[in-house]
């Protein structure tokens, strides 16, 4: 069996290896030609399979059978395409869900570090409350921080008026409410094109617009959800909103100009710890296993290393956003990724400095891998660091 994979899906050779011959290409070079000749494919978010390219890859005599990817997305992926031609198809929902909301409150707390405010008096708007977004209100909710949601797809299936958690969340309104109440809005919404609830542009030049001044937008779901050229007029005419911008329209083409102007810019990165990537890979092999009708024999735990920096200690004298954001740039420092893309695309060009920031991207752990020892002088922060996911002694 002929197993293509892309080149940055970690654990590759023991998830898959064992399967059949592993060929590892570059993930903007896995196109038709690529996809006929093998039996499975691996990939991630950067690989679109479009019904074109199913179609033309299916033409004539075809080995595939199988693709799989290994994010939470799938919008780089046309399953219908693939169905239609009797390809199985599984993805990775909630892989990397844990890392996103790291990077939102990483970027966040040096938002509010930088600007001189407190993030637990400002109000949080969620727009997508899915796998990420769900994990976001439940960590905004430990830390005492106001909490809006918006996600129209589940108010229709579940009811406007329902709460979103037993901690008592408010229910969910829509964008405009939204945009009316809060000072932060965070996108996490996949990319949905057409419909009644198409995201396309759902920040076109009007919500844009609308944004009061002070408002922090930060999107860390699909770069088309935002009109990138509505942002960076704003942003160059009155510049008095902030932005934090993990993906990009044209991708990996981003606009420089754009790029300069935002808070903290950085190359599509939002879920790319060590843990969700290997729980991304994992669960497509689990799930090909299934397809094959072999047992998945490998575990999760057998894949993860031993985190670089397993302990903290915090004694008295830390407020708590400071003491968080302490424990958060012990395992993710968001600057790290704003000054790498600054750097390679500078260096590089746009397109490969892009790129070369998520293929050369260094080990990244999550949160929930720290364990925080709490002196006595300390103590009281045990509540937000459990709430937080980290493991408190």
């Amino acid at each position: 069996m002929r197993i293509v994979v892309d080149a940055n899906v970690p654990a590759a050779d023991a998830c898959f290896g064992e399967l059949g011959e592993l060929i590892r290409l570059p993930g903007r070079e896995i196109d038709a030609a690529a996809l006929r000749d093998a039996d499975v494919v691996v990939v991630r978010s950067i690989t679109r399979i479009d019904e074109a390219v199913v179609d033309a890859a299916m033409s004539g005599k075809s080995r595939l059978r199988f693709v799989g990817t290994c994010t939470i997305g799938t919008d780089h992926v046309d399953t219908r395409a693939l169905a239609r031609h009797g390809v199985g198809f599984a993805s990775a929902p909630g892989c990397n869900a844990e890392a996103v909301v790291d990077y939102v409150l990483s970027s966040l707390l040096t938002l509010a570090e930088r600007q001189g405010w407190q993030l637990s008096e400002r109000r949080v708007g969620i727009v997508g409350v899915g796998n990420v977004g769900e994990r976001l209100r439940k960590r905004l909710a430990a830390m005492g921080i106001e909490c809006l949601a918006c996600d129209p797809p589940r108010a229709e299936t579940e009811g406007a008026e329902a709460e979103g958690d037993e901690a008592g969340m408010a229910p969910f309104l829509d964008l405009d409410t939204l945009i009316d109440e809060c000072d932060v809005l965070c996108l996490h919404t996949p990319l949905v094109r057409e419909g009644p609830h198409a995201t396309r542009h759902l920040f076109d030049a009007q919500r844009i617009a609308r944004l009061e001044p002070g408002t922090v937008l930060l999107n860390a779901g699909r770069g088309d959800c935002v009109d990138g050229l509505a942002l960076r007029q704003r942003l160059t005419g009155l510049g008095d909103i902030s932005a934090v911008l993990d993906v990009w329209e044209s991708e990996p083409k981003i606009d420089a100009a754009l790029r300069d102007l935002v808070e903290i810019a950085t190359p599509h990165i939002a879920g790319y710890s060590m843990d969700g990537k290997l729980r991304g890979s994992h669960q497509v092999y689990a799930a090909l296993c299934r397809y094959l009708g072999l047992p998945a024999r490998l575990t999760l735990d057998s894949l993860l290393p031993a985190p670089p920096v397993p302990r903290l200690v915090l004694d008295g004298g830390l407020e708590p956003e400071d003491a968080l954001r302490r424990c958060l740039r012990a395992v993710y420092d968001v600057r790290r990724d704003h000054d790498s893309l600054y750097r390679e695309s500078r260096q590089r060009g746009m397109a490969a400095g892009f790129d070369a920031c998520r293929a050369d991207y260094p080990l990244r752990r999550e949160l929930a891998t720290l364990e925080v020892e709490l002196r006595e002088g300390a103590r009281e922060l045990a509540p937000l660091l459990e709430g937080m996911g980290c493991r408190v002694d």
